[in-house]
């Protein structure tokens, strides 16, 4: 049964997963903002006695199984996760097509692309890279001194995972991290994409029923700030973990759950840019390669990912011939924005009225200090500062709109950023090298080739952390050699 839509309301029904069983009495309605029609979902409170694993002893049958025997299930479910094989999948992203900020063919790549998340190579590096599989399967020795020794295990937790929509490889990854740290997960699912983990759990359900993936999973919508039910769900007794994607307002309201006991662990709202060296406009085929490459790191998932370039920092110089030299790059990347193909990026479905009038603005009264490319059409644009200063609502970008800033020396773009910079595109190689220790200190998290800032790989750091290594608990025991040990003698 996928999810239904009443045909005198037209209201869709949202399921809830509960731990190998699909819930769809006890609804009640959701939604209904612009843009995200109401929905029918089962009511969580009552719900809570049995998304809540009481007794977290109960995580023992997941301990029992090893990385291998888990990687063996998952790997099984990829196959399971096409379009083509799967319904579930598809009411997913016909749903999300008419409520996600992205549109249908940039949405539809997303979706294709998550069978590559399960294959055995990528499960087994994820498991592998993150927390180290020795750590996951048992009890891994530690050398000590005199006498001392040690072994650590990387133990489950139980969680709440508050998940972002804005796309729908973040569901999969969920349940991937949950499977592979041997955790017991209960998933809130976005408004705007409320069924993509619920159809990726059912199918896991179905294609093995009973099994320990399945019974130590559950995905339900409640509306955030929900307090009686917030209150009673986010207690030490039911929970270790807070694991929360989300803009700051989410995570401002899911901080005030912090207590002993209950940590959180914040992916936050990132921003990222981008450098190009010198190199980068010394012909005019070199200015063509480089402005292909930065459009895709503007365009690719419509810039709605933390990953995505907004602020360009080019090292044109600043000087006027380097200022047209920047201008004349700025027309070459509004160029190739629109020229990525329809699976790639197309223009925005809900571009930003505030943004809109941003643009507008400039371009009436900044002549002197800023250039407007493009965007009369919402179809996405570049602002050139003429000076080496980002917009002032460079963080607001979005809609595929991109401000190139023309900078003298490298380094000077490096003082725009903090520690909200995830991503930082650079061009040539050569730059990145000489960048990589110093731009750790302003903030900078992950440093890729420019074109490749989207190319996300889950076996790596995320947002300068290790988020395995905080969804398991790290459990020591130590052993002392009672013949050298002092044993808390004087």
């Amino acid at each position: 049964m996928t999810a239904r839509t009443d045909t005198a309301t037209g209201s869709l029904t949202v399921p809830a997963y509960v731990r190998g069983t699909t819930v769809t009495d006890r609804l009640v309605p959701f939604g209904g903002r612009p843009g995200r029609p109401a929905f029918h979902s089962p009511d969580p409170t009552a719900l809570l006695p049995r998304l809540v694993l009481r007794d977290p002893s109960g995580l023992r049958d997941l301990h029992r199984l090893s990385t291998s025997r888990i990687i063996d299930q998952l790997a099984a479910l990829g196959p399971l996760l096409t379009l083509e094989a799967n319904p579930l999948l598809r009411e997913a992203l016909r749903t999300a097509a008419a409520w996600s900020d992205m549109t249908e063919p940039v949405l539809r790549a997303a979706y294709e692309g998550l069978p590559e998340l399960f294959t055995r190579q990528a499960l087994h590096d994820v498991a592998e890279h993150t927390i180290g599989t020795r750590f996951l399967d048992g009890w891994a020795p530690v050398p000590g001194r005199g006498g001392r020794r040690a072994a650590v295990r990387a133990v489950g937790a139980r969680a709440v995972h508050v998940i972002a929509g804005n796309h729908p490889m973040i569901a999969a990854l969920t349940i991937i991290r949950n499977a592979l740290t041997r955790s017991d997960a209960i998933i809130k699912t976005p408004s705007n994409d409320p069924l993509t983990a619920v159809a990726i759990a059912r199918t896991l359900a179905d294609a093995a029923p009973g099994h320990p993936l399945a019974r130590h999973l559950a995905v339900a919508y409640w509306k955030g700030g929900t307090e009686a039910f917030e209150r009673a769900l986010y207690q030490p007794r039911n929970l270790e973990k807070i694991i929360a994607w989300g803009g700051m307002a989410a995570m401002r309201h899911i901080a005030r759950y912090t207590r002993p006991g209950l940590e959180i662990v914040a992916l936050d709202p990132k921003s990222s840019g981008t450098v190009i060296g010198p190199e980068g406009f010394i012909d005019a085929a070199a200015m063509t390669r480089t402005a292909r490459l930065a459009a895709a790191d503007v365009g690719e998932l419509n810039q709605l990912a933390c990953f995505n370039a907004r602020v360009v920092h080019v090292v044109t110089g600043t000087d006027a011939a380097g200022l047209r030299r920047a201008e004349a790059w700025a027309q070459l990347l509004h160029q190739e924005i629109q020229a990525l193909p329809a699976h790639r990026s197309t223009p925005a479905r809900h571009f930003d009225p505030a943004l809109r009038e941003h643009l507008r603005a400039l371009r009436a009264t900044g002549g002197d200090w800023y250039r407007v490319i493009g965007g009369r059409a919402d179809e996405g644009a570049v602002v050139l500062s003429r000076t080496a200063d980002p917009v002032a609502f460079h963080t607001a970008l979005s809609g595929r709109v991109a401000n190139v800033v023309p900078v003298d020396d490298a380094e000077q773009a490096l003082s725009a950023m903090d520690a909200s910079t995830q991503t930082l595109g650079v061009y040539p190689g050569t730059l990145k090298e000489r960048l990589r220790d110093l731009a750790p200190f302003h903030g900078v998290q992950r440093l890729v080739p420019l074109g490749r800032a989207t190319d996300y790989r889950p076996d790596l750091p995320q947002d300068a952390t290790e988020p395995l290594r905080r969804m398991v608990r790290w459990i020591v025991d130590e052993t002392c050699d009672p013949t050298t040990a002092s044993g808390g003698q004087r």
